[in-house]
């Protein structure tokens, strides 16, 4: 089993591997490199009957178990945050997380609270430090729980449903299944790499 792979995760535990992912990814530091956006699409199209050879899922299982990971984890790496969590990022080396920490921080100050937890769902990396981020900054505790709420449902159902609506309206969605994940992997990162571009040139220029 490759942990890093959607559709691995999925064969080996199915409806309780994404949740137990989505926990560390949006919880725990060590996630930032799981498979969220891929691996919620690959559920939804899973759980299209006969869509493709992979696993049966269903709805009724795959959607409370996203919102279970979703939203506890987030819970989670917002007390992980408040208890320490400055220090543990200070003491992180690897540079994704380093760059995932700074661009939430600037998400903060650019949109405030809620718009900037609520986005950073959508954002690789950036949505494993926000929430831990959003503790060591004392973000108040009814404030990230009301916009968490609303960006984990958002992120975590909507991406699921997109799956299963592409896996409904597209017959023969098999043949094309390896290409599409690696699209969705694709355009999660997206945002990752403008903003490593985005870093350089800001640095490039104040040389």
């Amino acid at each position: 089993m490759n942990v890093l792979d959607a559709s691995s995760l999925l064969s080996a535990f199915g409806a309780l591997g994404i949740a137990v992912t989505l926990f560390a990814e949006t919880g725990l530091l060590v996630g930032f490199l799981l498979p969220g956006d891929s691996l919620l699409f690959t559920a939804g199209l899973l759980c299209v009957p006969g869509a493709t050879k992979g696993p049966q899922l269903h709805l009724v299982q795959v959607i409370p178990a996203a919102l279970a990971g979703a939203l506890i984890g987030a819970q989670v790496g917002y007390l992980i945050g408040r208890r320490g969590g400055r220090a543990l990022l200070a003491r992180s080396t690897n540079r994704s997380l380093r760059k995932g920490t700074e661009r939430a921080e600037e998400l903060l100050a650019k949109y405030g609270h809620g718009k900037a937890i609520v986005l950073a769902r959508f954002i690789p990396v950036v949505r494993t430090v926000l929430n831990p981020l959003c503790g060591v900054l004392e973000v108040p505790a009814g404030v990230f729980l009301r916009w968490q709420l609303l960006g984990g449902v958002v992120w975590s159902v909507g991406v699921v449903l997109a799956g299963y609506g592409l896996g409904s309206t597209v017959s023969g969605i098999d043949k094309y299944l390896l290409p599409i994940i690696g699209l969705v992997v694709v355009v999660s990162v997206i945002p990752v790499v403008l903003e490593v571009l985005r870093a350089r040139r800001s640095g490039g220029a104040t040389q």
